[in-house]
């Protein structure tokens, strides 16, 4: 019997918390799973779990076995995965989290476009603005739109983009132009709160960040949402410059205050580190940068 079946049968004991219910969800039996955990125990020379008739745990040696063996096991299936795909083409289904800003946007119409052409691939989106956890809730990407600090996952940055201070000419002109980040303070301001800044605006003056406390009348939890207020002249309000773009280009919006505004945020596909990525991921990813590229491109940008 080999290594890898047994690091399997262990991996899976040790995600079931025991040898009845690894059993169960396998479809193999106690004494079999048993059988393969002992000889990689033999082959190790450690005990890898506690085993007494009303507890189990891992040893020490076992919790650190566990974390590498999965690892190994991913990568060995991202390998294999990745060379049967390259052999019959790219298919599949591609498990993805994307915020909901991202799917409601013009944006979206690229998962869309995705679809279409690569019939052979089943895309399940999960829409949610919440940062999830790739590995531990099993999704092949995700979508960010954020500055990007986790070094611990890959990711690819597919578009830049920029958040700039929106109103509608009638508020502007019963208001005024504000010349200063800090004028927002005295102003009405419509507060995006499934955004990360809410009440506190971020800026920059002479390369300074500074951060400006803003209030108004209207509160959301969604950008199409804000955009659709500062249409109708309640007060300004950040909006991503993707949302933001039909009504800039209509006149029913313009922006202010653009050389206050901070830079380096972007639209990036983020992947759990593998060193083998599957070929239906990249060929998403790669899909959606020249998508991007070819609609948010320097030509259509603000």
């Amino acid at each position: 019997m080999d290594t890898l079946t047994r690091m399997r049968a262990f991996i899976q004991v040790a995600e079931a918390e025991g040898f009845s219910a690894a059993a169960r969800r396998s479809g193999r039996s106690k004494a079999l799973l048993s059988k393969y955990v002992r000889e990689l125990e033999d082959e190790l020379g450690a005990l890898l779990l506690n085993r007494t008739t009303r507890k189990f745990s891992l040893t020490e040696a076992g919790q650190l076995y566990y974390q590498r063996a999965l690892e190994l096991v991913r990568e060995i299936d991202t390998l294999s995965e990745t060379v049967r795909e390259s052999a019959s083409g790219v298919s599949g289904r591609i498990k993805l989290s994307a915020p909901r800003t991202f799917a409601d946007a013009p944006i979206g119409q690229s998962l869309i476009d995705f679809a279409i052409a690569h019939p052979e691939i089943t895309l399940d989106i999960d829409l949610n603005d919440r940062i999830v956890d790739l590995v531990e809730e099993g999704f092949d990407l995700a979508i960010r739109i954020t500055k990007l600090n986790d070094s611990s996952l890959i990711a690819r940055r597919l578009a830049p983009f920029r958040m700039p201070v929106c109103a509608s000419p009638a508020l502007i002109e019963r208001y005024g132009l504000p010349t200063h980040p800090r004028d927002l303070q005295k102003l009405p301001c419509i507060i995006d709160t499934n955004g990360r800044f809410r009440h506190n605006w971020p800026f920059q003056a002479d390369g300074v960040p500074i951060t400006v406390p803003v209030s108004g009348r209207i509160e959301a939890n969604s950008p199409l949402a804000v955009r659709a207020a500062a249409v109708a002249g309640i007060g300004f309000a950040f909006v991503p410059d993707f949302i933001a773009l039909p009504e800039l280009r209509a006149g029913r919006l313009v922006t202010v205050l653009d050389d206050f505004i901070t830079d380096g945020a972007g639209i990036f596909a983020v992947y759990p580190h593998r060193r083998y990525l599957p070929a239906k991921v990249r060929a998403l990813v790669d899909f959606l940068a020249q998508w991007l590229k070819e609609n948010c491109g320097p030509e259509t940008e603000l």
